[in-house]
């Protein structure tokens, strides 16, 4: 019996990590607190030695101390120590309706800009499993400010 090769099905294993990303972000998703909004956002953050955390919309009644799926994910991946990361899977939409492509809003943008490469980091957004849109981090955020931005110039 064969097992799952891309030669036998077809899928690249980055496809099947994609798959694996949605469908996670899905799950995350479903565990949205956003009783304000209704808007329920989940993410699966793949890391570069192939650990996935994934992370859900939390709101709170002032509003700002909510924080976003993406920024989530990216909390619990950092605060374990991780510090390379290359893909997101980002699935939002209504509490009562199916999942819509949502793109992660600025500031979750820039804390990616922080952590990964723009050219690089893959942003995937998810309406489901199979429809899904890819991204470059650099194409959602072409003017990034990023640590490169705050070296100091060597002097010659």
């Amino acid at each position: 019996m064969k097992g799952n090769t891309e030669e036998n099905t077809g899928k690249s294993m980055d496809g099947k990590m994609d798959e694996r990303l949605m469908r996670l972000a899905l799950e995350a998703r479903e565990r949205s607190y956003s009783p304000y909004s209704h808007f329920r956002v989940g993410a699966a953050l793949l890391c570069g030695d192939g650990s996935v955390y994934t992370g859900c919309n939390i709101e709170n009644a002032a509003f700002t101390p909510g924080i976003c799926a993406e920024r989530t994910a990216f909390a619990k991946a950092v605060s374990e120590g991780k510090r390379s990361f290359r893909a997101i899977a980002i699935a939002g939409g209504p509490e009562k309706g199916h999942p819509a492509f949502t793109a992660p809003c600025g500031v979750c943008r820039q804390v990616m800009a922080e952590f990964c490469d723009p050219e690089g980091f893959r942003i995937l957004l998810g309406a489901g499993t199979d429809e899904t849109q890819e991204f470059r981090l650099k194409e959602l955020l072409p003017f990034g400010f990023g640590p490169g931005d705050l070296k100091e110039e060597c002097e010659g």
